[in-house]
């Protein structure tokens, strides 16, 4: 069955043969979906109501998919025969209803379910998600386009080509992590920086470039490789160590002034919270599929617009993440850019057409904000249910020495 964009409900309550009376946004059913999707597994959710209106989410915490799919049959447990609408009351719930709150396995599986009632509320009332937030404030979201760094050689055609087709940020990954075992974190700073120099000479101050660390160094680490750097070079560093200490962040801080982009870890506004207050990042990275959904993510761009902190969306998941990102970015006044892993150098096939023939894409280097009801993308659920997942783990990195390091 394919969910219909254009779907609402004409009454607000529902009959059955006997007489007793329904709410026809009671949700009558939850159900997690994992289905390969080019590269990876995708996560999705379908929620649906007694009126028949389908609403679609996705969770973020890729290679755990099975992890996040037991806690949505958990959930689904207490939240089917509620009202559908009551959307910030169900995240409360969610959230509240166990001794032991929060945590990246709980609150993926409550972005998942977020998004779904977003979707399903748009489509039942017959607008777009962005209205449900406020209205949109921007026609067009900009993305920034991602690659590794290879060779300067490489990273200079790279770049060229993104240029070219309009992109006005970039975004590198470090030299020496092709996807295998090993990395030698030290080892990867000079060449980097060679890198980062070659592309800053060669396209001048106008284009923004970034680089993801993936939080595989250490603060030493990070500040030598900061001091390497010619003045001007970057633009911001993204993740460069892990976040759970923010008090390293803090001491990193004081060590370079190159803008930093972190988030993309964080699962609530308590984790993003002392980033915010001790201006520990330029740049909001959230992850609307793993922070809470809409109903997060929403307070977040709230508090990070009163430090002047615009968002940076984390978005390296399937389209309905990357609709939900949209109507996000679209409704908030502190935006930069949103990731994009479709680009003329990138395609990980997370968008496959097939499976979802209905769905925001590229137009050049932005993203269009669409019309339509609810997110705006459609899912053939046969073909998704079809795409049996496969096992995906992330490489276990190791350093030469043979201890282990982060992925």
């Amino acid at each position: 069955m394919i969910a219909k964009l254009g779907s609402t409900a004409l009454k607000d309550d529902v009959v059955n043969e006997i007489g007793t009376h329904y709410s026809a946004a009671e949700v009558v059913s939850i159900e997690p979906i994992i289905a390969r999707v080019g590269a990876r597994n995708q996560l999705l959710v379908k929620i649906e109501t007694r009126d028949g209106i389908v609403g679609w989410g996705e969770s973020g915490l890729s290679t755990r998919e099975g992890a996040v799919a037991a806690t949505i049959n958990h959930f689904a447990e207490f939240l089917i025969g509620q009202d559908s609408r009551q959307i910030g009351r169900i995240w409360q719930e969610a959230y509240r209803s166990q001794y032991f709150e929060g945590g990246r396995v709980l609150t993926a599986a409550m972005s998942a379910i977020d998004i779904a009632l977003y979707d399903l509320l748009g489509k039942r009332l017959g607008v777009p998600v962005y209205q449900l937030l406020g209205g949109k404030q921007r026609n067009t979201i900009p993305t920034f386009a991602s690659f590794m760094a290879s060779s300067s050689e490489q990273a200079l055609a790279d770049t060229q080509t993104l240029v070219d087709a309009g992109w006005d940020c970039v975004r590198i990954y470090p030299h020496g992590f092709d996807g295998a075992a090993g990395f030698n974190p030290r080892a990867s700073l000079g060449q980097t920086v060679e890198v980062l120099t070659a592309m800053r000479e060669t396209f001048g101050p106008d284009l923004c470039i970034g680089i993801d660390l993936h939080h595989r160094y250490t603060p030493a680490e990070i500040a030598s490789f900061c001091n390497m750097l010619p003045s001007g070079t970057l633009d911001f560093l993204e993740e460069p160590i892990r976040c759970e200490t923010p008090e390293a962040y803090a001491m990193l801080r004081k060590m370079t002034n190159i803008p930093f982009a972190v988030g993309e870890e964080f699962a609530s506004k308590w984790q993003a919270g002392p980033y915010l207050d001790q201006s520990l990042t330029q740049y909001m990275r959230l992850d609307i599929c793993n922070v809470g959904g809409f109903t997060e993510a929403m307070k977040i761009a709230g508090w990070s617009e009163r430090h002047y902190i615009d968002l940076m969306p984390h978005n390296p998941l399937g389209p309905i993440c990357t609709a939900a990102s949209i109507h996000m970015s679209a409704a908030v006044p502190n935006f930069s850019w949103l990731e994009t892993r479709q680009s003329p150098v990138e395609n990980l096939g997370f968008d496959d057409p097939e499976l979802f023939p209905i769905q925001i894409k590229l137009e050049g280097s932005v993203y269009v904000v669409p019309d339509t009801p609810g997110l705006g993308v459609d899912v053939d659920e046969a073909l998704l249910r079809a795409s049996k997942p496969t096992h995906v783990e992330c490489p276990h990195l190791s350093r030469p020495d043979g201890s282990v390091t982060n992925w």
